[in-house]
């Protein structure tokens, strides 16, 4: 018989992938569902975006292997944003790394960094992929629970010094998935002096960076002194610029670490597909304008979901960042039940607090994946199966 490896065999299912399958058999059974579930919104990609790919597409050239090194003209565009940005001049060659996606990336860099037994710091709730990566490639996830008395924080310094020690990798995600926290300067700069002090290598995972309301400016943690000597950073086109399945992200940072993941990716993949690479390129150089279009229509949705979440008598926090809604559930409701109780009563697909680790049960996440009318309904929705966890949960 065969079977996979005890790595993969320990790894919990993929909460994302799990509710898909379901929702395909609602949709086909002719339920009319709502997700809320996965970050992909509704929103088509950028027009110039769209004409990029045309154009590029249709010259042979495109149609070879890209290998790392990838597109001069996207490497260019994204050593400019960083610059226009955040003020951080890049290395085009050296310090930049474009990506099949940022989650590659960041499921790859563990296999880059991490030797069987190192401690890589792991926040929980959090992305799957942190984890992931590290169990694949031997490492020891250290979990670190996000609470939102901390304001959803990573404190490092809180580790203890033995612990600490054999750290090699950290995970931080600021503005965050799925608790849409934001990370003060301060914050960023005492962890970045914990992990220059340690020799821990900090990945900044930063999709949402762009995706901010209400006067907030997400920073690149590159803007900090010292940052360069041990981090790198994350980007994506699937969030900022509605690019999902598009599948491009970049890595910029530390030209070390970067060397390390580009190694590992060349027994993996050949790069992403140039007229990919040259479409986001095109969209980059208008990033600016694109940004604030969507940040736009993302606000509208926020507060559209949050109005009609308290009409149905749930008061949810309002994020600053991100595209989410993460929703304490009154006591003794669980997570997992609760979110399938929504997609098999309701046609509502939300995402379990515990899909994204143990230290997220008793919460559920909701995305602005849909326009606001649709979200009202979902609301609506949301509140009627509640009411009901609420009473049956007091009848226990």
């Amino acid at each position: 018989m065969i079977i996979s490896n005890r790595r993969l065999e320990g790894l919990p299912a993929y909460a994302v992938a799990a509710m898909a399958e379901r929702k395909k058999e609602l949709l086909a059974a002719g339920v009319d569902v709502i997700d809320l579930g996965a970050g992909d919104p509704d929103i088509p990609p950028p027009e110039i975006a769209v004409r990029a790919l045309h154009e590029a597409a249709c010259d042979p050239r495109s149609s070879r292997y890209a290998f790392q090194t990838g597109s001069t003209a996207l490497r260019e565009s994204i050593a400019h944003y960083m610059s226009r940005r955040f003020n951080v001049a890049v290395d085009t060659h050296a310090e930049i790394l474009p990506l099949i996606g940022s989650k590659e990336g960041l499921a790859h860099l563990a296999f880059a960094v991490l030797d069987p037994g190192d401690v890589c710091v792991i926040p929980q709730p959090g992305y799957p992929a942190y984890l992931g990566g590290t169990v694949l490639a031997g490492g020891d996830p250290a979990i670190v629970p996000l609470r939102a008395e901390n304001g959803f924080l990573v404190e490092l310094g809180d580790l203890p010094n033995e612990r600490l020690e054999r750290v090699r990798l950290v995970f931080l995600n600021y503005p965050n998935n799925p608790t849409g926290a934001v990370a003060p300067i301060d914050y960023l700069e005492r962890t970045v002096e914990v992990c220059r002090r340690h020799r821990i290598v900090l990945a900044f995972d930063n999709p949402y960076v762009e995706m901010t309301f209400d006067g907030y400016r997400a920073p690149s943690v590159l803007e900090l002194d010292g940052a360069r000597d041990v981090a790198i950073e994350f980007h994506s086109f699937s969030k900022t610029f509605c690019m999902t399945g598009w599948r491009l992200g970049w890595a910029v940072g530390n030209s070390a670490v970067l060397k390390a993941l580009s190694k590992v990716k060349t027994y993996v993949d050949t790069g992403a597909f140039l007229a990919v690479q040259e479409a986001g390129a095109a969209v980059l150089d208008q990033s600016e304008m694109l940004a604030a279009e969507l940040q736009q229509k993302m606000k509208e949705r926020r507060d559209a979901l949050i109005s009609a979440l308290a009409n149905a008598g749930c008061n949810a926090a309002v994020p600053r960042a991100g595209m989410y809604l993460w929703i304490p559930l009154p006591h003794g409701v669980e997570s997992g039940r609760f979110a399938r109780d929504l997609l098999e009563e309701e046609g509502l697909v939300v995402l379990a607090g515990s899909g994204f680790g143990k230290a997220g049960e008793g919460y559920v996440r909701l995305s602005f994946t849909v326009g606001p009318e649709r979200l009202r309904e979902a609301a609506t929705r949301f509140g009627r199966v509640l009411n009901r966890a609420v009473r049956e949960a007091a009848c226990r």
